[in-house]
């Protein structure tokens, strides 16, 4: 693998690292409803446990309400019971039918909490980040060393992979900025 393929590499991966941040902020509540804020969450059916989304359709009816309709009807209770034990700040309400939640509005209290979760899976993305560049470098230092490389050519791709690692915090910063924005909003 030459120098450019692991600036590439690097690259790649501190994506990855920044896509994982974005996955966590699906999680963050705004107020409005989301099918991210129940897509974590396990069902216990036909003797194992399975993501709720393989259970039944989840659709969202107006901004404050998410419904569960499953595909077998056996499984409702064990739906509301998967619902009710994953701490979603909602209670499911269960109609024979389908399981409705509902949003409850956000106090400021907890919109604030909301953006320090936010501002910490940023800080843990950033950290990531930093040990991606530097075993990054720790690469590309022994492979120019390897190869006879001039000390330049190594001196380059360090900048470069450092450079990389800029952009992706400034990104990740960017991010952070517009999510905590979206849950300060008070609507």
């Amino acid at each position: 693998m030459s120098l450019d393929a692991e600036i590439n590499d690097c690259k790649a991966k501190l994506e990855k690292a920044f896509a994982a941040m974005l996955h966590d902020f699906k999680h963050l509540r705004t107020g409005r409803a989301s099918v991210a804020m129940i897509e974590h969450v396990q069902v216990e059916a036909y003797g194992s446990h399975m993501p709720i989304m393989q259970t039944g359709s989840v659709t969202i009816p107006d901004s404050t309400q998410i419904l569960v309709k499953p595909y077998d009807k056996t499984i409702l209770k064990a739906i509301e019971k998967a619902l009710s034990d994953a701490n979603l700040g909602m209670t499911p309400q269960n109609d024979g039918v389908c399981i409705r939640l509902n949003v409850p509005s956000l106090s400021t209290e907890r919109r604030q909490q909301m953006a320090t979760q936010g501002k910490e899976s940023t800080e843990k993305a950033k950290v990531s980040m930093r040990n991606i560049r530097r075993d990054a470098i720790k690469v590309t230092e022994s492979k120019g060393k390897d190869q006879k490389m001039s000390e330049d050519l190594i001196k380059k791709s360090c900048e470069k992979i450092s450079d990389l690692l800029k952009q992706y915090e400034t990104k990740a910063e960017h991010a952070l900025k517009d999510k905590t924005a979206e849950i300060m909003n008070v609507s």
